[in-house]
């Protein structure tokens, strides 16, 4: 019996796979590793005594709750901003979608500097949160502000395309059986955005745990009330303290990555789950 087997449309999946592993290798895995190894030379001891010390405590729950905020303020902005730009046609559409990808363009410590100018007790909008009694710069509330600017594009660049491949049907038949715009909303499109949502946020959260740049103006650096994770980790490295910046950074690489890969895990289920 003849046998013949099917060939690829693009030939050289030996070399291009090698390469993908070769350059991944390099930028990626190298860097990694080398942290871990550089992370954990103190042996396991020193690590849990600079995990367990308060100021990194601080520090770290302020990363993560500063981060999951920016993260769930974007995940609801980022799907009105995304489902204005798809369904609706207005003057400066254009513009207001090119905006949009400023926020990666931008230097963050341009962005740091811009918002601690807005945000201070002479500026713009700590005059006005000053009327109701918030103060915005050098608190936590202030570094919301600033990886909410830093993280904006994730959710609606992720969103975006889903919502332009959503067929429109869809909609038209739920009116028809007499489903209301929310209930069409809730049991038809949001079950196709999940994947894009949950994808933006974890990108976003992520972002937001490793940012510096932006928040290193406008939240003041003060140690047990306004120090993030990777203000500390500057901090050690300016006083030379190398080993203890990188079982900082390890501690920040172990967050991210585990947060990363539950992401991807429940994207994959939600996906799964919507094809059957």
């Amino acid at each position: 019996m003849r046998t013949t087997s099917r060939r690829s449309i693009i030939p050289g999946f030996s070399l291009t796979l090698g390469l993908t592993f070769g350059y991944l290798s390099v930028l990626v895995i190298l860097p990694l590793a080398a942290l871990v190894i550089h992370g954990s030379a103190q042996g396991l001891d020193p690590f849990i005594a600079l995990l367990t010390s308060p100021r990194v405590q601080s520090a770290l729950t302020l990363s993560l709750g500063t981060a999951l905020a920016a993260a769930l303020i974007n995940l609801f902005i980022g799907l009105v901003v995304a489902w204005t730009l798809v369904r609706y046609r207005f003057p400066g559409r254009p513009l207001l979608d090119a905006l949009i990808d400023l926020p990666f363009a931008l230097p963050t410590a341009v962005a740091g500097i811009s918002l601690t100018t807005l945000c201070a007790p002479q500026g713009a909008l700590g005059k006005l949160a000053a009327n109701f009694g918030i103060s915005l710069a050098f608190t936590p509330l202030g570094i919301i502000l600033a990886l909410v600017f830093v993280t904006f594009p994730f959710v609606v660049r992720t969103v975006q395309p889903v919502l332009e491949d959503l067929n429109p049907e869809l909609e038209e038949a739920a009116a028809t059986l007499g489903a209301g715009n929310l209930r069409t909303f809730v049991d038809v499109l949001l079950p196709a955005l999940w994947p894009a949502l949950l994808t933006g946020f974890t990108m976003a959260f992520a972002r937001a745990l490793g940012e510096y740049g932006s928040i290193v103006f406008i939240s003041g650096n003060m140690p047990l009330r306004t120090e993030v994770l990777p203000l500390l980790i500057m901090n050690r490295l300016e006083q030379f303290d190398h080993a203890g910046a990188s079982a900082l950074a390890l501690i920040m690489l172990i967050i991210s990555f585990v947060l990363l890969l539950v992401g991807n895990i429940l994207q994959t289920r939600l996906v799964r789950t919507r094809v059957l």
